[in-house]
Protein backbone atom coordinates (compact mmCIF):
# COMPACT_ATOMS: atom_id res chain seq x y z
CA UNK A 1 0.00 0.00 0.00
CA UNK A 2 1.47 3.31 -1.13
CA UNK A 3 1.62 6.93 0.23
CA UNK A 4 -0.54 9.63 -1.54
CA UNK A 5 1.63 13.22 -1.36
CA UNK A 6 -0.33 15.63 0.72
CA UNK A 7 -2.34 18.37 -1.39
CA UNK A 8 -3.51 21.52 -0.08
CA UNK A 9 -5.96 20.12 2.45
CA UNK A 10 -4.40 17.19 3.70
CA UNK A 11 -2.36 19.24 5.62
CA UNK A 12 -4.68 20.28 7.63
CA UNK A 13 -6.20 16.76 8.45
CA UNK A 14 -2.85 15.42 8.96
CA UNK A 15 -2.69 18.01 11.58
CA UNK A 16 -5.75 17.22 12.83
CA UNK A 17 -5.45 13.43 13.20
CA UNK A 18 -1.99 14.01 15.19
CA UNK A 19 -3.63 16.11 17.31
CA UNK A 20 -6.61 13.39 17.98
CA UNK A 21 -3.67 10.75 18.72
CA UNK A 22 -3.46 9.98 22.84
CA UNK A 23 0.18 9.37 21.80
CA UNK A 24 2.43 11.89 21.94
CA UNK A 25 4.46 12.58 19.13
CA UNK A 26 7.31 15.41 18.17
CA UNK A 27 9.56 15.75 15.36
CA UNK A 28 12.88 16.57 16.93
CA UNK A 29 16.37 17.30 14.41
CA UNK A 30 19.52 16.15 16.16
CA UNK A 31 20.15 18.92 18.09
CA UNK A 32 17.31 18.28 20.12
CA UNK A 33 15.46 21.00 19.29
CA UNK A 34 11.41 20.43 18.72
CA UNK A 35 10.07 20.95 15.19
CA UNK A 36 6.60 19.56 15.85
CA UNK A 37 4.63 18.77 19.03
CA UNK A 38 1.01 17.39 18.95
CA UNK A 39 -1.22 18.01 21.65
CA UNK A 40 -0.80 14.74 23.62
CA UNK A 41 3.09 15.50 23.23
CA UNK A 42 2.87 19.11 25.22
CA UNK A 43 0.63 17.98 27.68
CA UNK A 44 3.15 15.04 28.91
CA UNK A 45 5.81 17.74 28.78
CA UNK A 46 3.74 20.01 30.42
CA UNK A 47 5.24 22.46 27.53
CA UNK A 48 4.49 26.06 27.78
CA UNK A 49 3.59 28.38 24.92
CA UNK A 50 4.73 27.44 21.31
CA UNK A 51 6.83 24.94 21.79
CA UNK A 52 8.70 24.76 18.25
CA UNK A 53 12.22 25.45 19.31
CA UNK A 54 12.35 24.32 22.13
CA UNK A 55 15.02 22.33 23.26
CA UNK A 56 14.62 19.13 25.00
CA UNK A 57 17.12 19.98 27.67
CA UNK A 58 15.72 22.88 29.14
CA UNK A 59 12.20 20.43 29.90
CA UNK A 60 11.84 21.47 33.46
CA UNK A 61 11.54 17.83 35.48
CA UNK A 62 12.61 15.49 32.47
CA UNK A 63 15.78 13.91 32.60
CA UNK A 64 16.56 14.72 29.20
CA UNK A 65 20.13 13.84 28.56
CA UNK A 66 18.52 10.11 28.02
CA UNK A 67 16.43 11.42 25.52
CA UNK A 68 18.43 13.49 23.92
CA UNK A 69 21.31 10.63 23.37
CA UNK A 70 18.15 8.35 22.18
CA UNK A 71 17.70 11.47 19.14
CA UNK A 72 21.46 11.79 18.57
CA UNK A 73 21.94 7.94 18.58
CA UNK A 74 18.85 7.69 16.36
CA UNK A 75 19.87 10.51 13.71
CA UNK A 76 23.49 9.08 13.46
CA UNK A 77 22.83 5.36 12.20
CA UNK A 78 19.28 6.23 11.93
CA UNK A 79 18.58 2.91 13.83
CA UNK A 80 15.45 3.12 16.01
CA UNK A 81 15.64 2.89 19.90
CA UNK A 82 13.55 2.80 22.40
CA UNK A 83 13.96 3.96 26.40
CA UNK A 84 11.99 4.92 29.53
CA UNK A 85 12.01 8.18 30.92
CA UNK A 86 11.38 9.97 33.84
CA UNK A 87 9.45 13.33 34.79
CA UNK A 88 9.17 15.62 37.35
CA UNK A 89 5.42 17.23 37.02
CA UNK A 90 4.59 20.62 38.59
CA UNK A 91 3.19 18.87 41.04
CA UNK A 92 6.42 16.98 42.28
CA UNK A 93 5.12 13.67 41.01
CA UNK A 94 7.45 11.44 39.01
CA UNK A 95 5.89 9.96 35.87
CA UNK A 96 7.45 7.50 34.01
CA UNK A 97 7.41 8.15 29.81
CA UNK A 98 8.03 5.22 27.50
CA UNK A 99 9.57 6.90 24.38
CA UNK A 100 10.14 5.18 21.09
CA UNK A 101 12.89 6.97 18.27
CA UNK A 102 12.53 6.78 15.23
CA UNK A 103 14.35 8.25 11.97
CA UNK A 104 12.26 10.44 9.64
CA UNK A 105 12.27 8.22 6.20
CA UNK A 106 12.21 11.41 4.16
CA UNK A 107 15.75 12.49 3.35
CA UNK A 108 16.24 14.32 6.50
CA UNK A 109 17.97 14.06 10.09
CA UNK A 110 15.03 14.92 11.85
CA UNK A 111 13.87 12.00 14.00
CA UNK A 112 9.95 11.54 14.84
CA UNK A 113 9.79 10.59 18.89
CA UNK A 114 6.54 8.92 20.49
CA UNK A 115 5.71 9.57 24.08
CA UNK A 116 3.08 7.61 26.63
CA UNK A 117 3.09 6.73 29.86
CA UNK A 118 4.53 3.64 31.10
CA UNK A 119 2.54 3.01 33.47
CA UNK A 120 -1.21 4.39 35.21
CA UNK A 121 -1.98 5.19 38.66
CA UNK A 122 0.37 5.21 41.22
CA UNK A 123 0.64 1.31 41.29
CA UNK A 124 3.13 -1.08 38.46
CA UNK A 125 0.31 -2.83 36.35
CA UNK A 126 1.86 -5.23 33.55
CA UNK A 127 4.44 -7.08 34.90
CA UNK A 128 6.92 -5.13 32.82
CA UNK A 129 5.94 -2.24 35.22
CA UNK A 130 6.37 -4.24 38.24
CA UNK A 131 9.89 -5.17 37.80
CA UNK A 132 11.33 -1.80 36.82
CA UNK A 133 9.53 -0.54 40.06
CA UNK A 134 11.20 -2.67 41.82
CA UNK A 135 14.57 -1.66 40.08
CA UNK A 136 13.57 2.03 41.22
CA UNK A 137 12.69 0.76 44.97
CA UNK A 138 15.52 -1.15 45.70
CA UNK A 139 18.16 -0.69 48.76
CA UNK A 140 20.68 -2.21 46.73
CA UNK A 141 22.38 -0.58 43.82
CA UNK A 142 21.61 -1.53 40.70
CA UNK A 143 23.66 -1.10 37.32
CA UNK A 144 22.61 -1.91 33.86
CA UNK A 145 25.22 -2.47 31.35
CA UNK A 146 24.93 -3.29 27.32
CA UNK A 147 26.86 -6.06 26.24
CA UNK A 148 29.89 -3.44 25.43
CA UNK A 149 30.10 -3.12 29.26
CA UNK A 150 28.28 0.78 28.86
CA UNK A 151 25.87 1.94 31.28
CA UNK A 152 22.56 1.80 30.08
CA UNK A 153 20.46 2.40 33.33
CA UNK A 154 21.12 2.88 37.61
CA UNK A 155 18.47 2.79 40.16
CA UNK A 156 18.07 5.57 42.52
CA UNK A 157 20.01 3.68 45.13
CA UNK A 158 22.99 3.60 43.57
CA UNK A 159 22.60 7.60 43.27
CA UNK A 160 22.35 7.48 46.57
CA UNK A 161 25.13 4.96 47.91
CA UNK A 162 27.67 6.55 45.21
CA UNK A 163 26.65 9.68 44.57
CA UNK A 164 27.10 9.83 40.76
CA UNK A 165 23.77 11.02 39.01
CA UNK A 166 21.73 8.73 36.92
CA UNK A 167 22.61 11.10 33.48
CA UNK A 168 26.04 11.11 34.46
CA UNK A 169 26.71 7.51 34.87
CA UNK A 170 24.84 6.48 31.74
CA UNK A 171 27.33 5.69 29.08
CA UNK A 172 30.12 5.54 31.11
CA UNK A 173 31.63 2.19 32.34
CA UNK A 174 31.13 1.15 35.64
CA UNK A 175 34.42 1.55 36.32
CA UNK A 176 33.38 4.96 37.89
CA UNK A 177 33.28 3.32 41.02
CA UNK A 178 36.45 1.08 40.68
CA UNK A 179 38.66 1.16 43.65
CA UNK A 180 42.28 0.01 43.46
CA UNK A 181 41.79 -2.56 45.99
CA UNK A 182 40.05 -4.53 43.72
CA UNK A 183 42.98 -5.68 41.83
CA UNK A 184 43.15 -6.66 38.18
CA UNK A 185 42.75 -10.54 38.79
CA UNK A 186 39.79 -10.22 40.54
CA UNK A 187 37.89 -8.62 37.48
CA UNK A 188 39.93 -11.00 34.96
CA UNK A 189 38.21 -13.75 36.95
CA UNK A 190 34.92 -12.17 37.26
CA UNK A 191 34.82 -11.57 33.30
CA UNK A 192 36.02 -15.18 32.75
CA UNK A 193 32.83 -16.34 34.80
CA UNK A 194 30.45 -14.15 33.18
CA UNK A 195 31.16 -15.21 29.93
CA UNK A 196 30.91 -18.56 30.60
CA UNK A 197 27.63 -20.20 28.87
CA UNK A 198 27.34 -22.83 31.81
CA UNK A 199 28.03 -20.18 34.28
CA UNK A 200 27.06 -16.56 33.40
CA UNK A 201 27.27 -14.75 36.77
CA UNK A 202 30.09 -13.58 39.43
CA UNK A 203 29.03 -12.93 42.78
CA UNK A 204 31.81 -11.97 45.40
CA UNK A 205 32.30 -8.70 48.21
CA UNK A 206 34.90 -5.87 46.66
CA UNK A 207 35.58 -2.41 47.80
CA UNK A 208 34.17 0.11 45.19
CA UNK A 209 34.53 4.36 45.80
CA UNK A 210 31.85 6.86 45.42
CA UNK A 211 32.34 10.42 44.12
CA UNK A 212 34.01 11.42 47.22
CA UNK A 213 36.31 8.81 47.24
CA UNK A 214 34.95 7.38 50.48
CA UNK A 215 35.08 3.60 50.41
CA UNK A 216 32.08 1.35 50.32
CA UNK A 217 32.43 -2.77 50.91
CA UNK A 218 29.95 -4.21 48.65
CA UNK A 219 28.52 -7.67 48.17
CA UNK A 220 28.05 -7.60 44.36
CA UNK A 221 26.43 -9.96 41.83
CA UNK A 222 26.54 -9.67 38.45
CA UNK A 223 24.33 -11.86 36.24
CA UNK A 224 24.95 -11.74 32.19
CA UNK A 225 21.52 -11.15 30.23
CA UNK A 226 20.96 -13.32 27.68
CA UNK A 227 18.50 -13.30 24.24
CA UNK A 228 16.53 -16.37 23.29
CA UNK A 229 19.35 -17.52 21.21
CA UNK A 230 22.04 -17.83 23.88
CA UNK A 231 23.81 -14.24 22.84
CA UNK A 232 24.69 -12.13 26.04
CA UNK A 233 22.77 -8.74 25.39
CA UNK A 234 23.19 -7.36 28.74
CA UNK A 235 24.36 -7.37 32.12
CA UNK A 236 22.94 -6.72 35.55
CA UNK A 237 24.76 -5.78 38.55
CA UNK A 238 23.09 -5.83 42.02
CA UNK A 239 25.49 -4.01 45.11
CA UNK A 240 24.33 -4.64 48.73
CA UNK A 241 26.74 -1.78 50.53
CA UNK A 242 27.86 -3.63 53.51
CA UNK A 243 29.44 -0.58 55.47
CA UNK A 244 27.11 -0.08 57.95
CA UNK A 245 27.04 -4.02 58.40
CA UNK A 246 30.68 -3.71 59.18
CA UNK A 247 30.54 -1.22 61.08
CA UNK A 248 28.06 -2.90 63.58
CA UNK A 249 30.34 -5.78 63.22
CA UNK A 250 33.16 -3.61 64.37
CA UNK A 251 30.99 -2.46 67.06
CA UNK A 252 30.33 -5.86 68.73
CA UNK A 253 34.34 -7.24 68.36
CA UNK A 254 35.25 -3.88 70.45
CA UNK A 255 32.00 -4.90 73.36
CA UNK A 256 33.26 -8.23 73.12
CA UNK A 257 36.85 -7.42 73.81
CA UNK A 258 35.97 -4.97 76.57
CA UNK A 259 34.12 -7.91 78.29
CA UNK A 260 36.91 -10.24 78.29
CA UNK A 261 39.32 -7.51 79.48
CA UNK A 262 37.19 -6.53 82.61
CA UNK A 263 37.40 -10.25 83.60
CA UNK A 264 41.17 -9.99 82.78
CA UNK A 265 41.55 -6.56 84.85
CA UNK A 266 40.18 -8.31 87.74
CA UNK A 267 42.52 -11.31 88.23
CA UNK A 268 45.44 -9.01 87.14
CA UNK A 269 44.71 -6.69 90.02
CA UNK A 270 44.32 -9.35 92.53
CA UNK A 271 47.24 -11.68 91.27
CA UNK A 272 49.83 -8.76 90.28
CA UNK A 273 48.94 -5.61 92.74
CA UNK A 274 50.08 -7.15 95.95
CA UNK A 275 53.54 -8.80 94.48
CA UNK A 276 54.12 -5.20 93.07
CA UNK A 277 53.81 -3.43 95.99
CA UNK A 278 56.10 -5.61 97.79
CA UNK A 279 58.63 -5.48 95.71
CA UNK A 280 57.88 -1.77 95.65
CA UNK A 281 58.44 -1.45 99.39
CA UNK A 282 61.73 -3.91 99.43
CA UNK A 283 63.31 -1.89 96.84
CA UNK A 284 62.47 1.37 99.03
CA UNK A 285 63.76 -0.14 101.98
CA UNK A 286 66.89 -1.03 100.29
CA UNK A 287 67.56 2.04 98.60
CA UNK A 288 67.19 4.32 102.11
CA UNK A 289 69.25 1.68 104.03
CA UNK A 290 72.36 1.10 101.43
CA UNK A 291 75.10 3.75 101.37
CA UNK A 292 76.61 2.18 97.86
CA UNK A 293 75.51 4.32 94.95
CA UNK A 294 75.28 1.65 92.59
CA UNK A 295 73.13 -0.15 94.75
CA UNK A 296 70.68 2.69 95.06
CA UNK A 297 70.45 3.42 91.66
CA UNK A 298 69.07 0.41 91.01
CA UNK A 299 66.34 0.08 93.50
CA UNK A 300 65.40 3.60 91.42
CA UNK A 301 65.17 1.76 88.77
CA UNK A 302 63.71 -1.18 90.17
CA UNK A 303 60.85 1.41 91.52
CA UNK A 304 60.46 3.18 88.07
CA UNK A 305 59.80 -0.22 86.70
CA UNK A 306 57.27 -1.81 89.61
CA UNK A 307 55.25 2.11 88.78
CA UNK A 308 55.49 1.45 84.99
CA UNK A 309 53.89 -2.12 85.19
CA UNK A 310 51.15 -0.76 88.14
CA UNK A 311 50.29 2.40 85.55
CA UNK A 312 49.58 -0.67 82.97
CA UNK A 313 47.27 -2.60 85.73
CA UNK A 314 45.70 0.93 86.79
CA UNK A 315 45.08 1.07 83.12
CA UNK A 316 43.11 -2.26 82.53
CA UNK A 317 40.95 -1.75 85.55
CA UNK A 318 39.72 1.19 83.81
CA UNK A 319 39.88 0.15 80.18
CA UNK A 320 37.41 -2.65 81.94
CA UNK A 321 35.31 -0.56 83.62
CA UNK A 322 31.66 -1.07 82.58
CA UNK A 323 29.56 0.90 84.86
CA UNK A 324 27.93 4.70 84.05
CA UNK A 325 30.11 7.11 85.48
CA UNK A 326 28.94 9.31 88.06
CA UNK A 327 28.40 12.87 86.41
CA UNK A 328 27.48 16.18 87.23
CA UNK A 329 27.24 19.67 85.45
CA UNK A 330 30.60 20.74 84.24
CA UNK A 331 32.21 23.73 81.86
CA UNK A 332 34.03 21.94 78.83
CA UNK A 333 36.50 25.21 78.09
CA UNK A 334 37.20 25.04 81.96
CA UNK A 335 38.17 21.53 81.24
CA UNK A 336 40.28 22.07 77.59
CA UNK A 337 41.93 24.96 79.72
CA UNK A 338 43.31 22.27 82.82
CA UNK A 339 44.12 19.89 80.35
CA UNK A 340 46.63 22.33 78.93
CA UNK A 341 47.95 23.86 82.47
CA UNK A 342 48.38 20.40 83.65
CA UNK A 343 50.75 19.51 81.14
CA UNK A 344 52.40 22.58 80.67
CA UNK A 345 55.71 21.46 82.82
CA UNK A 346 56.04 19.37 80.09
CA UNK A 347 55.23 21.20 77.31
CA UNK A 348 58.49 22.53 75.01
CA UNK A 349 59.60 26.17 75.11
CA UNK A 350 59.33 25.34 70.80
CA UNK A 351 56.04 23.68 70.89
CA UNK A 352 53.29 26.92 70.82
CA UNK A 353 49.87 26.23 72.49
CA UNK A 354 46.83 28.04 70.95
CA UNK A 355 43.33 28.11 73.01
CA UNK A 356 40.52 29.13 70.99
CA UNK A 357 36.76 28.76 72.39
CA UNK A 358 33.98 30.06 70.62
CA UNK A 359 32.06 30.67 73.92
CA UNK A 360 32.95 31.20 77.50
CA UNK A 361 31.08 28.36 78.89
CA UNK A 362 29.95 25.00 77.14
CA UNK A 363 27.79 23.17 79.93
CA UNK A 364 28.10 19.57 79.48
CA UNK A 365 26.90 16.58 82.19
CA UNK A 366 30.29 14.44 83.02
CA UNK A 367 32.69 12.87 85.12
CA UNK A 368 35.03 15.90 85.32
CA UNK A 369 38.05 13.73 86.13
CA UNK A 370 37.60 11.42 83.66
CA UNK A 371 37.03 13.79 80.80
CA UNK A 372 40.26 15.32 82.41
CA UNK A 373 41.99 12.28 81.43
CA UNK A 374 40.72 12.06 78.17
CA UNK A 375 42.17 16.13 77.08
CA UNK A 376 45.42 15.36 79.20
CA UNK A 377 45.84 12.18 77.18
CA UNK A 378 44.82 13.47 73.82
CA UNK A 379 47.32 16.98 74.78
CA UNK A 380 50.04 14.55 75.83
CA UNK A 381 50.03 12.55 72.47
CA UNK A 382 49.79 15.58 70.16
CA UNK A 383 52.91 17.33 71.87
CA UNK A 384 54.70 13.66 71.16
CA UNK A 385 54.04 13.45 67.75
CA UNK A 386 55.31 17.29 67.31
CA UNK A 387 58.99 15.99 68.27
CA UNK A 388 59.19 19.26 70.50
CA UNK A 389 58.06 21.52 68.12
CA UNK A 390 55.11 23.30 66.48
CA UNK A 391 51.32 24.63 67.17
CA UNK A 392 49.28 23.16 69.11
CA UNK A 393 45.53 23.95 69.23
CA UNK A 394 42.79 23.60 71.33
CA UNK A 395 39.55 24.69 70.19
CA UNK A 396 35.70 24.32 71.36
CA UNK A 397 32.35 25.06 69.84
CA UNK A 398 28.82 24.09 70.13
CA UNK A 399 27.62 22.39 67.05
CA UNK A 400 23.60 21.15 66.91
CA UNK A 401 23.39 20.81 70.44
CA UNK A 402 26.85 18.77 71.12
CA UNK A 403 29.69 20.49 72.78
CA UNK A 404 32.84 19.82 70.52
CA UNK A 405 36.75 20.06 71.79
CA UNK A 406 39.28 19.46 69.35
CA UNK A 407 42.88 19.10 69.56
CA UNK A 408 45.16 19.85 66.46
CA UNK A 409 49.35 19.10 66.28
CA UNK A 410 51.53 19.75 63.28
CA UNK A 411 52.75 16.44 64.04
CA UNK A 412 53.74 13.53 61.24
CA UNK A 413 50.29 12.38 60.90
CA UNK A 414 49.32 8.89 61.01
CA UNK A 415 49.24 6.62 57.58
CA UNK A 416 46.34 4.34 56.36
CA UNK A 417 47.30 1.55 57.88
CA UNK A 418 47.81 2.41 61.60
CA UNK A 419 44.48 4.59 61.51
CA UNK A 420 41.99 1.58 61.30
CA UNK A 421 43.68 0.47 65.07
CA UNK A 422 43.83 3.66 66.46
CA UNK A 423 41.46 2.70 69.54
CA UNK A 424 42.75 -0.97 69.70
CA UNK A 425 43.47 -2.15 73.25
CA UNK A 426 47.55 -2.65 73.21
CA UNK A 427 48.16 -0.85 70.21
CA UNK A 428 50.79 1.94 69.82
CA UNK A 429 53.48 3.23 67.95
CA UNK A 430 55.63 4.66 70.15
CA UNK A 431 58.89 3.24 70.70
CA UNK A 432 58.66 0.09 73.35
CA UNK A 433 58.79 1.37 76.87
CA UNK A 434 57.02 4.83 76.12
CA UNK A 435 53.80 3.47 75.68
CA UNK A 436 50.85 1.05 76.61
CA UNK A 437 48.55 1.11 73.63
CA UNK A 438 46.00 1.93 76.37
CA UNK A 439 45.92 5.39 76.49
CA UNK A 440 43.30 6.04 72.79
CA UNK A 441 41.46 3.08 74.32
CA UNK A 442 40.61 4.14 77.32
CA UNK A 443 39.60 7.91 75.96
CA UNK A 444 37.07 5.94 73.45
CA UNK A 445 35.73 4.31 76.28
CA UNK A 446 35.18 7.23 78.72
CA UNK A 447 33.81 9.06 75.65
CA UNK A 448 31.21 6.42 74.91
CA UNK A 449 30.47 5.95 78.78
CA UNK A 450 29.40 10.25 78.25
CA UNK A 451 27.05 9.62 75.49
CA UNK A 452 29.44 10.90 72.68
CA UNK A 453 32.09 10.22 70.34
CA UNK A 454 35.61 10.70 69.63
CA UNK A 455 37.04 11.01 65.53
CA UNK A 456 40.23 11.57 64.00
CA UNK A 457 41.06 13.63 60.68
CA UNK A 458 45.00 13.34 59.41
CA UNK A 459 47.06 14.06 56.89
CA UNK A 460 50.43 12.37 56.64
CA UNK A 461 52.90 15.19 57.03
CA UNK A 462 50.91 17.70 58.15
CA UNK A 463 49.12 16.74 61.03
CA UNK A 464 45.92 15.24 63.16
CA UNK A 465 43.43 16.62 64.82
CA UNK A 466 41.32 14.79 67.35
CA UNK A 467 37.67 15.83 67.83
CA UNK A 468 35.22 15.29 71.18
CA UNK A 469 32.30 15.43 71.18
CA UNK A 470 29.75 15.04 74.37
CA UNK A 471 26.02 16.55 74.21
CA UNK A 472 25.67 19.63 75.95
CA UNK A 473 23.82 19.70 78.98
CA UNK A 474 20.82 22.17 78.33
CA UNK A 475 18.68 21.75 81.22
CA UNK A 476 18.58 24.25 84.12
CA UNK A 477 19.91 21.72 86.88
CA UNK A 478 22.12 22.01 89.66
CA UNK A 479 25.43 20.19 89.82
CA UNK A 480 24.15 17.50 91.45
CA UNK A 481 24.06 14.11 89.55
Amino acid sequence: MGTTAPGPGHAELLGAILDATPVGVLAVDPSGRVEVANRAAIRLLELEGDPVGTALAGVPGLNSGDLARLVRETARDRQPRSGTLTRRTHHGQDVRLRAEVRPLDAGRSTVVVTLERAEGGSSPGTPTELFYRAFLDSRDAIEVTNRDGFLVDVNPAFERIYGFSRSEAIGQRPNIVRSPKTSREEYQQMWKELLDPAKGYWSGEIVNLDRQGREHTVLLTIDAIRDRGGTITHFMGVATDLSEQRTLQLQAIRQERLASLGQLAAGVAHEINTPLANILLMADSLGRRSQDEWVRQRAETITHQVESAAKIVRGLLEFGRSHPPEVARSDLVAISHDAVEFLRGKQSADIAVVERHESAELPVRVNRVQLLQVLVNLVNNAMDAMDDRGELRIESRAVDGWAEVAVTDQGTGISDEVLPHLFEPFFTTKPPGKGTGLGLSICHGIVQSHGGEISVRTAVGKGTTFTVRIPLATELASDEP
